[in-house]
Order: structure tokens, then sequence, then C-alpha cells
């Protein structure tokens, strides 16, 4: 029976799922773990879960020759060194929808604190000051919501916006469907220009690294706010530091960070501590109970489906493969460099062992191919030796 190891304390849905599905051999361990730990922890486990603070290297995984999935309990996949792990015929999958409403909530109600001026009035209350004056303090009625990246916690964060009685547009490097109201907008630039709240919302890598620069924010109001719960690297730190102490900006509201601590005992840095008309959050922009449910079990169910039955189906960096009910005697898993004669040859070696190929599914992805191959009887270890050691093969495995 295949061992899956849960790391960081992912929520018990997923290990209830997986033993729903029949799955009993499982670890759960409550923290991250370093390089050395990990390769230990994970010696002759078949598939790992984890959260955002393991991060899983490429020499880490050619240290894990047994490790077959890995399961990514969030929306990010940056700490997998995804490119290797698909090189290494190890699919990644993680949870791109589960948390959708929960980090839309928390923008929603960031806009309606930060335009009200709340976090700097709850600030001055707390130290004996009665503030009541309503200069600055908006209502979200009839402002401006823009929104930076318009994927699915982007377009929900407008659904809600609309919801309040905002005016919604957004700006997206594809061209996207708007939803309810909300408007396209030719520019980023243009974007901040008309915002009375931006909010960000894109993934991270180098196409979106310091998009927000010293410049870019110089294209707001002073009376606008921003948002970050996409990416920690995404918005130049001390160029926001400076906008806001110079009245630049009216405020701002963070849960990702260039920089976050890898657990409770360790401290956050950052120059925005203290500032009162800023919203710092410990990146718990899906950490709500239903939330962390909902991931648990989409991702559970994804290493099952593909532990059970080869499904790659959402894989983040593997070619995808649907769900096809395993109904024949064997079916081998076969991952190999995507070149000519591969798939001939396989084939070849199938006939020559007289068996009668049922189904055969193949899908490849760059220097990647796939394919799950379905036939009438037992497969030897002669067979499965003979396809393991053709020069292309990656992996190879029954299930």
């Amino acid at each position: 029976m295949a061992k899956i190891v849960l790391l960081e304390k992912i929520h018990a849905s997923a290990a209830d799922h997986l033993r729903a599905e029949g799955f009993t051999n499982i670890v759960q361990l409550p923290t991250a773990l370093k390089a050395d730990d990990l390769r230990t922890a994970l010696a002759d486990a078949d598939a790992v879960g984890i959260r955002s603070a393991t991060h899983i290297s490429g020499d880490t995984l050619k240290s894990l020759p047994y490790l077959k999935a890995i399961g990514c309990f969030c929306i990010g996949t940056n700490q997998v060194d995804l490119t290797a792990a698909g090189a290494l015929g190890v699919p990644v999958f993680n949870a791109p929808f589960s948390n959708t409403r929960s980090v839309a909530e928390l923008v929603i109600a960031q806009a309606i604190l930060l335009l009200r001026r709340i976090p700097e009035k709850n600030a001055r209350t707390h130290r004996g000051l009665w503030d009541k004056t309503a200069q600055g303090a908006f209502e979200v009625r009839n402002k401006v919501l823009g929104i930076i990246g318009y994927g699915n916690i982007g377009a929900q964060v407008g659904i809600l916006a609309e919801s309040v009685g905002m005016r919604v547009c957004y700006y997206d490097v594809e061209s996207k469907l708007p939803l309810g109201n909300a408007r396209p907008m030719p520019s980023l630039d243009a974007l901040l220009e008309k915002a009375d709240v931006a909010t960000l919302h894109v993934p991270g890598g180098s196409a979106t690294e310091m998009m927000m620069t010293a410049e870019r924010l110089a294209h707001m109001k002073p009376t606008a706010v921003l948002i970050n719960a996409s990416r920690g690297g995404v918005v130049d730190i001390d160029a926001l530091n400076d906008a806001l102490c110079e009245k630049r900006l009216a405020g701002a509201a963070l849960d990702v960070f260039p920089v976050e601590p890898r657990n409770e005992k360790e401290e956050f840095i950052s120059p925005l501590r203290g500032l009162d008309n800023v919203i710092l959050t410990p990146h718990i922009g899906g950490s709500t109970e239903e939330a962390q449910e909902n991931i648990g079990r989409e991702v559970a169910d994804k290493l099952a489906r593909f532990l059970k039955a080869g499904t790659t189906r959402w894989a983040v960096n593997f070619p995808e493969i649907p769900h096809v009910k395993k109904e024949a005697k064997s079916r081998v898993l076969h991952v190999h460099r995507n070149e000519p004669g591969v798939i001939a040859r396989m084939n070849a070696d199938f006939a020559e062992a007289g068996l009668n190929i049922v189904a055969q599914h193949l899908q490849t992805r760059g220097p990647i191919g796939y394919v799950i191959t379905d036939v009438d009887a037992p497969i030897s270890k002669d067979l499965l030796q003979k396809l393991r050691t053709e020069p292309a093969t990656i992996r190879c495995e029954l299930v």
C-alpha cells in the first residue's frame, strides 16, 4: 500500500479523504522540514503533501526515487522545483480554486476598512485618542475597484465588490471575459490612475516580480489604497513604504511578503510595521476553516486519483490525462522523453509478450510524454523491467 506523508498541519479532511479512498499508510507531521530531515521523512514515501513552508528542491527530488507525486495544499507551487519534478516523472498538484471565496472576502473587508480609515482610527483609539473626524473616510459605494489579475480570485473579488456597490475594472495580460459589470482596462497604468482600491491577484514568477515599483505607485491617486493578497515579491516594499510615509498613498493591506517567517518563533521584519494606515496579516488569505477543509479534500482527491489510476488532470507541471476508470487487468503508467518512436517500441514490447492493449491514453507537455496503457493480462517483472530500461523512459509504474 502506498505511503503518503502529510506535513505542516494539513487539514484533517485530507487524511479522511485518503482513508476513504483506501489509503491507510498515512504519516502526519506538524511542521515543515528542512532538506536533510525532509529526505529522511520521505525516503520510502510514494506521495507527499505540503503547504507553503516546505521547499522541495531538485536535489531533494533526485534523492527520493520512490516519490511519485507531490500535493501542494495551497494555491502556490513556487516552493517546489516544478521543472525538476516533471523531468523525474513526478506530477505536482495544487488547489487553485478551494480558497477563492476566503481570499476574496478578506480583500473586500480590507477595502472597506482602509477606505473608512479604520486601521488608523483603531490604533489611535488604543492609544487613548478620540478622533471622530470624517476627513479622508469614504464609503465603498461608487468607488472604483481595480483588479490586477482577473483569474479565479480576481473575478470573485469583482463579483463581491459589485454587491456592495463598487464599480469594477480589471487588467490582465490575457483576454478575459468580464463577469457582472466589470470593465477591462487597456493597461496597468490606466487602471492604477482610475482605481480608488487597487488589488493584486497575479501569479508569482519573473513576469510579476516587483511589478509595483515606485513609478507604478506614482500613478495611483493619493486617496487610493493598495491591497496585495497574491505574491510577496510583486510589490517593492521600500517604495510602498515611502509612498505611505509621504502621504502619496492613503493606505495599504498586505497578506504576503517578500520574506516570511518559517514558523511562529521567527520575528516578522518589515518597514511597514508600525504604520497606522497599513493592515498586515500573516499570509492568511485562505486561512479559514472552510477553505482549509476544501483544500484538504481537493488535493487529497488528486493524489488519490493519481496513485490509484494515474490521473494527472490539473497537474501544474505534467501532461494532463483525465480520469479513466481502470477496468482492464493491468495498467501501466509510462513517463518518457517526448521523442519519436517511444510508443511504437513500447507497444512492440507488449505484442512480443502476447499482451493485448485494451486502451491507451497519451499526452505530452514540452519535453515530457505520459501514456496510460491498459492491458488484458498481468504484467511480468521481466516486461516491466524492459519498459523501465527503454532509453527514453523516465519512470514506469504499475497501478
